[in-house]
């Protein structure tokens, strides 16, 4: 069973493992391979933990929490195993829209479930909650799982050049206005 709910601190742990995860295989061959041998998943869990706790903003971010035949063999805990997760807030950009998905993250074995979708349901409903009407958010344009986005309805609004490790990267931005169009685009498929 997979659930999705909001991060607790003690999630942190998890959470930054998760990321330092994903980033090593979506930006195998996009990012200097230092790079990536170098992330380390505690000072990512510092970070995340940092994040779940301050509220300010509107930021707030949910779990995906994998138990019974869907935890990851091999794994312990009565709670289940973190194996995706979403941040976000107020846009940090406001002129491009009002919310903001910081990050979105999902382990290899839970990605094409559904899990995806239901995490940016959650972060989108959240942000609806807190007064956006709007939400954006940014992704590498080498990023081979952008194509997420766009399935989800994204409107590509705007691109930059950023320095990150050490190299100049494109990054796109995908927007939602309003905000409805991805609560639309992220709703439970009706059962029948």
């Amino acid at each position: 069973m997979i659930c999705i709910r909001r991060a607790r601190a003690a999630d942190a742990e998890a959470i930054g493992a998760v990321h330092v995860s994903t980033w090593r295989t979506a930006y195998a061959g996009v990012l200097p391979d230092g790079y990536l041998a170098e992330l380390s998943p505690l000072r990512h869990a510092a970070g995340y933990e940092q994040a779940i706790t301050d509220r300010r903003h509107g930021h707030a971010v949910f779990v995906a929490v994998a138990s019974g035949a869907d935890a990851p063999v091999g794994a312990a805990g009565e709670g289940g195993t973190v194996v995706g997760f979403v941040s976000g807030g107020r846009a940090r950009r406001d002129w491009l829209a009002q919310g903001e998905v910081e990050t979105l993250y999902l382990m290899d074995d839970y990605r094409d479930r559904g899990i995806g979708r239901r995490l940016m349901r959650a972060m989108s409903a959240h942000l609806a909650a807190v007064g956006c009407r709007s939400v954006m958010l940014w992704v590498l344009q080498d990023n081979p799982t952008r194509w997420f986005y766009q399935h989800l309805h994204g409107r590509p609004a705007a691109q930059e050049s950023i320095r990150f490790a050490g190299q100049t990267m494109q990054q796109l931005a995908f927007v939602w206005d309003p905000i409805e169009t991805l609560l639309a685009a992220t709703a439970p498929a009706p059962e029948g």
